[in-house]
């Protein structure tokens, strides 16, 4: 029987489609759920994505769509297509808004991305927002919701403000989780696994943490196991 938390996708941020399919190997019952973003996309992520699939695997397309709305709507039909389980987008309305009508009735979850983890104050106020990162998030969960997309991805610290805002049904994935004494790397708001689950997440993105371990099936379980335990 597995151990693992199908609410934790192990990020595959591999240089290759051989090196991800080495660590799915290595991994193996101890990781239900991957998600595939940018840096496999060009060099056969979706078609890997398809083989995990096959494999009983739920997989997580973060290709983070921002585009003219026509533009988004056929991507998304694009990928609504090949039995995924969730797709990113911008979480700006109009992008929002023709992905769910791309999607159609096909069971895609999408998920608009709020404020990237990396980001912190500083960062914002570089790009032009003056909002802090809470208020732009919860504006872009509104959005979110008025757009009718499945949930959001934001950073662990805003999961319980957006809980407290959106039904139950709203799903609410935290990249940015790090277990207690890693290295928290390029990341600025980022949270344990158990913390991440208790203020509201849904689904946690863990990626070096587990792929960078001295051991990632035993990485991956240790996780699973805290999970287990919200």
């Amino acid at each position: 029987m597995s151990n693992a938390d199908p609410r934790c996708f192990v990020a595959l941020d591999l240089p290759s489609v051989a090196e991800a399919e080495a660590m799915v190997e290595t991994l193996g019952d101890a990781v239900e759920s991957y998600k595939i973003g940018l840096q496999l996309l060009p060099i056969g992520g979706v078609e890997l994505g398809q083989r995990l699939k096959a494999m009983g695997k739920n997989i997580f397309y973060d290709f983070k769509f921002h585009d003219i709305g026509a533009t988004v709507e056929k991507a998304t039909r694009s990928i609504a297509g090949l039995d995924a389980d969730f797709l990113t987008v911008h979480a700006r309305p109009d992008v929002m808004r023709s992905a769910a009508a791309g999607r159609g009735n096909a069971a895609l979850k999408i998920l608009g991305v709020t404020v990237l983890t990396s980001l912190d104050q500083k960062a914002l106020n570089d790009i032009g927002y003056n909002d802090n990162a809470e208020s732009l998030v919860m504006r872009r969960v509104q959005q979110a919701l008025d757009a009718g997309i499945d949930g959001v991805v934001s950073s662990p610290l805003e999961a319980a403000a957006i809980r407290a805002v959106v039904p139950d049904s709203f799903l609410v994935v935290t990249p940015g989780v790090r277990p207690k004494g890693s290295d928290v790397g390029d990341q600025k708001r980022t949270a344990t696994p158990s913390s991440a689950l208790e203020s509201g997440a849904t689904h946690l993105v863990i990626g070096r943490p587990i792929t960078q371990a001295a051991d990632p099936r035993a990485a991956a379980l240790a996780i699973a196991a805290e999970m287990r335990g919200v």
